[in-house]
């Protein structure tokens, strides 16, 4: 099995993981991570991101067949990591969170940002 298609299924189990988490137990995991939890009605706006990992997970998986007719997909993650990377400087540089709270979820998204970018499949002629 090609290295882009284990990525793709790793990546994607990921965000199912965290989308089942954010959806079912979002207390539990904010408080595991060590972030203060939010009052009750947060819960919801919570629901709705779990809502979006879970399926960008399963889309993932859906991808890891075939990655290279599906590029687009993988575009959208190294957004969605650089994003999440650059939230995570901002916040952990004005204070608001700690490195030690910041730095594994940045660590991850530099590493699948980075090896989405890597491994992305070349665009075809056909396009």
């Amino acid at each position: 099995m090609k290295k882009l298609t284990w990525l793709l299924r790793i990546v994607g189990f990921i965000q199912i993981v965290l989308g089942v988490m954010y959806l079912l137990a979002p207390a539990y995991i904010l408080k595991s991570m060590g972030h203060s939890v939010p009052s009750p009605d947060i819960f919801y706006p919570l629901g709705m991101l779990a809502a979006r990992f879970i399926a960008y997970g399963v889309a993932f998986i859906y991808i890891s067949n075939d990655p290279s007719k599906h590029r687009l997909w993988i575009v959208f993650m190294i957004m969605i990591q650089a994003i999440d990377l650059l939230a995570g400087i901002y916040y952990t540089a004005t204070g608001v969170v700690s490195l030690q709270l910041s730095g594994f979820a940045m660590f991850n998204a530099t590493w699948i940002m980075v090896l989405c970018y890597v491994w992305l499949p070349k665009e075809s002629k056909d396009t």
